[in-house]
């Protein structure tokens, strides 16, 4: 059983790491998002510090449209974007993750936003249901 941590949901995958990575991709594009940054962690980590680490990355991921309609109606919320999606190996296999949009923008604590975190979360959670199939 994979932990679910309050800010995310978290699904197992069988597929090998780097396919969970592109298959990742595709369904986030498929759902409206584009890949602004691919950060993997693992390599970062050894050419930073010479630290080994597990096969890690993280996709920040943004559809424009719903990106707009929250930056429109809170400034700030950059510094909450993009939306992370997280693709790990453990022991136990290949897991995906992604962030909690609601949980996310209750921070900013605007009412409004919560149409547009329901939106990014069905989309992110269909992302999920099917690497997870």
């Amino acid at each position: 059983m994979i932990a679910k941590p309050r800010y995310g949901n978290v699904v197992a995958t069988d597929l090998p790491f780097e396919a969970a990575v592109a298959r990742a991709k595709e369904l986030l594009k498929a759902e409206g998002f584009g890949v602004l940054c691919e950060i993997d962690v693992s390599r970062t980590l050894k050419e930073k510090i010479g630290a080994d680490f597990r096969p890690y990355v993280i996709l920040g991921a943004c559809n424009p449209t719903l990106a707009h309609e929250a930056l429109c109606a809170e400034s700030q919320l950059g510094l909450l974007l993009p939306c992370n999606v997280v693709v790990q190996q453990e022991a136990s296999g290949v897991i995906v993750s992604a962030i909690d949009a609601r949980v996310l923008l209750d921070v900013v604590g605007r009412p409004e936003l919560s149409a547009t975190a329901a939106d990014v979360n069905a989309r992110l959670s269909r992302v999920l249901e099917q690497i997870a199939a």
